[in-house]
């Protein structure tokens, strides 16, 4: 069965920089996936958008499929 990981995550992030009518988001980073940290290929389809909101304080968002 199919997962939609990248589709959400990109769903997540265009939403975030659209509709922020009071204001509290800040910088809104890419999309990164789950790589092996030294060779560099997929270790799963979870993606992690990391963000600031107005007084600089950073978030992370996760997207995983529960399995």
């Amino acid at each position: 069965m199919l997962a939609y990981c990248d589709k959400i995550a990109d769903t997540v992030r265009k939403s975030l920089l659209a509709y922020d009518e009071q204001g509290i988001i800040g910088l809104i980073g890419p999309i990164e996936m789950d790589l092996h940290p030294t060779k560099g290929y997929f270790q799963s389809t979870k993606k992690t958008i990391e963000m600031t909101d107005m007084n600089s304080k950073k978030y992370k968002i996760t997207i995983e499929e529960v399995i």
